[in-house]
């Protein structure tokens, strides 16, 4: 039995052996498989891994990071109205999965708070209003939502987080 509690979250390397990665959703599970090198060569997101420290180590989930702006309109207008008028800069989670093996065991809550920690350590350097994240589903939404994550107007399933809230 693995204790899911003793993980390191690192960014993805050559030595991750993701081939049995599953969480699954065949499209988060390819993404690792398949593309997720070549996104990192072409600067396109990072990848940070979740990795047991059992030996040999077995990745148990992943999130990945990239940056974009959101456009005012697509925000609350009450949050809007508190904002200049041009787009926001935001973080973006764009993929988050955990094993089907670790699921229920608080990974994808680590992974979560990984995330945003992170985020927040380069918005002392670059401004970063919020983080976003594109949840594939209606399970994955009220994940995020559990966290305070709210809805983008007019897209489905994009939500916000301020970054002020920590």
């Amino acid at each position: 039995m693995t204790d899911y509690q003793n993980l390191f979250i690192e960014p993805l390397n050559n030595t991750h052996n993701r081939s049995g990665f599953q969480c699954g959703v065949p499209s988060l599970d390819n993404y690792l498989k398949k593309q997720a090198k070549q996104d990192l060569k072409r600067r396109i997101s990072r990848v940070f891994i979740a990795v047991t420290t059992e030996s040999p180590a077995t990745v148990v989930g992943y999130y990945t990071l990239s940056i974009l702006s959101i456009e005012l309109n697509r925000l609350p207008e009450e949050v809007a109205r508190k904002l200049p008028r041009y787009p926001i800069p935001a973080a973006l989670i764009g993929r988050l999965a955990v094993s089907q093996r670790a699921q229920g065991s608080g990974v994808g809550k680590m992974l979560l708070m990984d995330a945003i920690k992170r985020t927040l350590s380069v918005s002392n350097e670059i401004a970063i209003y919020a983080m976003v994240v594109d949840a594939i589903d209606e399970q994955a939404e009220r994940f995020y939502q559990q966290f305070g994550f709210l809805s983008l107007r007019v897209q489905n399933r994009r939500l916000f987080l301020p970054l002020k809230s920590f």
